[in-house]
């Protein structure tokens, strides 16, 4: 029998689940998007697939893509590629297979392999050393996929460990040094007759924590309008997430589980990474049903912002609007810093883009 997680995954590869669940009817045309090369300080690098978040490889050469796509069985789109930041150039991360108990939940059924639906992706090194690259999964099963992402001969490859299987899809992760993980939970709330519009900033979900030989529990006072990108400080002690259709970003002290802190945004901020001096970049699209700003002339999925963020004062200050600009990208997700560079990914189309950042 088909899984019913399968069959949402066009669903979930178009807008997010979230966004989509909401179109009714005839759906815009694709917006018309400026050609993929250089123009002036920004860059479009064509060659992947709706690459939803995006992670740094320790050498600082590469960065890991997290296609939003099904690999399919017998060879097709891979879920999980690197993109090589000289030669400007996309490739299939090499995966192999090796159980360990200590790697996951010990109820994790085995390798997902080629069924894998990558969403959010999360990079740390462990207690221990070894570097560990957890991934949103929705295919086959909702779940967190385990891996240590290893070098050999000069190429990283992933090597699978475990997983911990949920319920509920996620939506992001963070993954924590112990083996553990804070995840978004983003339409846990709507189960059961809940906010059925999820566009009205309303809780929808929440971001849960696992922790190894404990599993998965709700954090306190966590309930948001569609929990999205998550992200925990060095020391562990403090969490930060996006409320995607509340246009927030709140920061969560993880000792004494209560909230400390909000940014309010005039975007929809998605997934949010750590700059070089300990900041934070949001990024996300303006609208996503109908609601652009006025006289734009633009699908909402076309427009973006890119903000960065203080977590201390909690405040932040725009880095890019694409106001009164063509439109380079469609369904902006994730920005991340590399140099004096941000790379910017999205939900959909066929591109990053790089632009300049130097502070």
């Amino acid at each position: 029998m088909r899984s019913t997680h399968v069959r949402l995954i066009p669903i979930l590869i178009v807008l997010t689940s979230a966004a989509w669940a909401q179109q009714r009817g005839p759906q815009p045309a694709p917006p018309a998007l400026m050609e993929c090369g250089t123009h002036g300080d920004m860059e479009i690098l064509c060659g992947t697939h709706s690459p939803e978040d995006l992670e740094l490889t320790p050498d600082g050469k590469y960065l890991i893509v997290s296609q939003f796509v099904n690999g399919r069985p017998g060879g097709g789109m891979p879920g999980l590629v690197l993109f090589d930041l000289a030669r400007k150039t996309y490739s299939p991360i090499p995966i192999t297979a090796e159980p360990r108990k200590d790697w996951g939940d010990a109820a994790c059924p085995g390798p997902v392999g080629d069924k894998m639906v990558p969403h959010g992706i999360s990079l740390l090194k462990r207690t221990g050393g070894a570097t560990q690259l957890y991934v949103v999964n929705h295919g086959g099963r909702q779940s967190i996929e385990m891996f240590e992402l290893k070098q050999a001969g000069g190429n990283w490859t992933l090597v699978w460990h475990g997983c911990a299987v949920t319920m509920a899809e996620f939506n992001d992760v963070a993954v924590l040094s112990d083996g553990g993980f804070i995840a978004t939970h983003p339409t846990s709330l709507t189960q059961g007759g809940g906010n059925a519009d999820l566009f009205s900033g309303k809780p929808s979900g929440w971001v849960a924590r696992w922790t190894p030989g404990k599993g998965e529990a709700e954090l306190p006072g966590t309930r948001a309008g569609y929990p999205n990108g998550v992200l925990v400080s060095a020391d562990g002690r403090t969490m930060y997430f996006n409320a995607w259709t509340a246009k927030e970003v709140h920061k969560y002290d993880l000792k004494e589980g209560k909230e400390t802190g909000v940014v309010k945004l005039d975007f929809m901020p998605d997934n949010i990474t750590w700059t070089r001096d300990r900041k934070m970049l949001a990024a996300g699209v303006k609208g996503a049903r109908g609601d652009c700003p006025a006289g734009s002339g633009m699908p909402c999925v076309a427009q973006f912002e890119v903000a960065e963020i203080d977590p201390a004062k909690m405040e932040s200050k725009t880095v890019f609007d694409s106001a009164g600009k063509d439109a380079p990208i469609s369904g902006v997700s994730v920005a991340l810093q590399v140099g004096d560079a941000i790379y910017i990914g999205a939900f959909q189309g066929d591109r990053l883009v790089k632009i300049g950042w130097k502070k």
